[in-house]
């Protein structure tokens, strides 16, 4: 399932009770971020331990595109149907709201 960045925005806002992972590169990361846990996507499946299962996870990446195919593995793997992809990834969050 998909995200918009104005949906994460408002979930950020109203502290809604979810996990956001960011799958980028740590380059990546420590060169701009919204926050959440930097677990690198080819280091995902390593880390099941740091997820939060219980609740929603939304994942991020550049573009949407590695999120996207990344749940579509996880939903496999795990027993938690609220996987989310941030549609347009951390560049259509900067885009929308010029952070």
């Amino acid at each position: 399932m998909r995200i918009s960045a104005q949906e994460l925005k408002n979930k950020i806002e109203n502290n809604e009770d979810f996990q956001l992972i960011d799958v980028r590169e740590k380059y990546e990361f420590d060169e701009f971020n919204i926050g959440g846990t930097n677990i690198p996507m080819d280091d995902v499946l390593k880390n099941l331990k740091k997820l939060n299962l219980s609740k929603p996870i939304v994942f991020c990446c550049n573009e949407g595109l590695k999120s996207q195919a990344l749940i579509i593995v996880l939903k496999r793997k795990i027993n938690n149907q609220q996987l989310y992809s941030l549609e347009g990834g951390i560049t259509a969050y900067y885009e929308t709201f010029e952070v």
